[in-house]
């Protein structure tokens, strides 16, 4: 046994629990990888851009160099294609590692997070890391009770966290509510506003152009490479700010923290409009396809702004290991308090076919 003694608030942490990759499914169950179907982790069916791809590939024979650890180029890109400064742009490895940087620049024992039931499970994660207490505020029908939210703002709160979409249940936050967090949290609160799948929305609400005009200094924005770029692999993410929250966590950041291939996928990507607009495309289609064929069943489920559809099955961890059994990988939404529910991302059309077929195989439908 280790004599090491750990933090003690280790001993609470939760753990993040992935959806499961395609090689463990295949070991389990005896099945050919090349045959399943993982529809578990909302990630873009489609793949990287074929620009991305080429552009990664050049970089690969230079890889005994380290990577420009400021990300000068990518970071300009960015900004142009947001119609932000450079210096209102932070990189991460991942959102997870901007969520990090909150915890780093503005966390501690005397402070505390708000966050609403069903929220991303990294939040309290992060919250517990850095030992501030978490203030969970109960869902208004599966999505964020904004108003109930802003009450539970005491002196100690020093973020509030809200993901719109929201992941894992597909709800979206109205314009009001939108205008009502932005109007009424305090200002030494900051609004982390995580728009990880803003990009599968026809008309977002543009929270940018207050990062723009520098109007809301403790707004924080985080968007990804991950879904809509198809770039999950890489884990880029990035956080949209005033230039002094970004100088804060500029020092909390870890030196080359965006290695030298997602610097070169990333950059490539932000050219390749027309694989943005195929993904939406299948995504909108493979969202109507689950939502109608749902109602076809009598299923339960929660409209969707994402790019996946959480479902009402009953037994949602008997559905989830039935599927997998005929190589077709969910999520389960027990460790969310949902055991009563699939969380099923969008594939391509014969994927979602598939997924469908099985479904109603398992429950006699």
């Amino acid at each position: 046994m280790s004599t090491v003694k750990l933090n003690p608030q280790l001993e609470t942490i939760p753990v993040y629990t992935p959806g499961r990759p395609i090689e463990e499914v295949a070991r389990e169950h005896g099945l050919d990888p090349s045959t399943i179907v993982k529809l578990a982790s909302n990630e873009n069916p489609l793949g990287p851009s074929l620009k991305a791809l080429a552009a990664m590939e050049q970089v690969l024979r230079n890889l005994h160099l380290y990577p420009d650890g400021s990300a000068f180029f990518l970071k300009r890109k960015l900004a142009d294609h947001l119609g932000v400064e450079p210096d209102q742009l932070i990189l991460g490895n991942g959102s997870n590692e901007i969520i990090e940087f909150v915890g780093h620049a503005l966390l501690g024992s005397e402070t505390d997070v708000v966050v609403s039931q069903y929220c991303f499970a990294v939040y309290p994660i992060v919250a517990a890391l850095f030992g501030a207490q978490l203030i969970t505020v109960p869902a208004r029908k599966l999505s964020h009770d904004i108003p109930a939210m802003i009450r539970a703002i005491t002196t100690r709160t020093r973020a509030i966290f809200v993901v719109n979409p929201n992941n894992p249940t597909g709800t979206l936050v109205s314009r009001e509510d939108i205008s009502r967090l932005l109007a009424e949290v305090p200002p030494g609160v900051l609004i982390v506003l995580d728009e990880a799948y803003v990009e599968f929305l026809d008309d977002p609400v543009d929270c940018l152009a207050l990062v723009r005009n520098r109007a809301t200094p403790n707004l924080l924005l985080m968007r990804t490479f991950s879904k809509v770029y198809g770039l999950a692999g890489l884990r880029l993410g990035y956080g949209i700010g005033h230039p002094e929250l970004i100088a804060g966590f500029e020092k909390v950041r870890q030196p080359f923290n965006i290695n030298a291939v997602a610097q070169a996928g990333a950059f490539a990507a932000l050219d390749d409009g027309e694989h943005l607009r195929k993904t939406r495309e299948n995504n909108r289609r493979g969202v109507e396809f689950f939502q109608s064929n749902f109602t076809h069943l009598g299923l339960d489920f929660e409209p969707s702004a994402a790019n996946f559809v959480l479902v009402k099955v009953g037994d949602g961890l008997r559905i989830f290991t039935e599927m997998q059994k005929r190589g077709i990988i969910t999520r389960p939404m027990g460790g969310y308090q949902l055991p009563a529910w699939l969380r099923i991302s969008v594939g391509t059309p014969a994927e979602n076919e598939r997924c469908l077929k099985a479904l109603r195989e398992i429950l006699g439908r």
